[in-house]
């Protein structure tokens, strides 16, 4: 067996840092693109949240509206 030659030791690291790189920032992009698609289907389910309780006359914390007529005093 002979040794390789000398651009052999040269190409292999320089493909394996690009790898690592490419990887990298791929990586953040997918993971940046996944937060924002939770972020946004958490923002679409409290808007959706909110409707309905708008649309059943409760407010927010489930209790009567603001036109809902008071208890009885005591």
């Amino acid at each position: 067996m002979h040794t390789p030659p000398s651009s052999h030791f040269i190409y292999i690291p320089v493909v394996l840092i690009l790898g690592i790189v490419l990887g990298f920032i791929l990586g953040a992009r997918a993971t940046r693109d996944a937060l924002n698609v939770e972020q946004r289907r958490q923002a679409e389910r409290e808007a959706r949240k909110r409707a309905r309780a708008a649309a059943s006359g409760a407010g927010p914390s489930g209790g009567p509206g603001p036109g809902a007529p008071a208890g009885p005093a005591g």
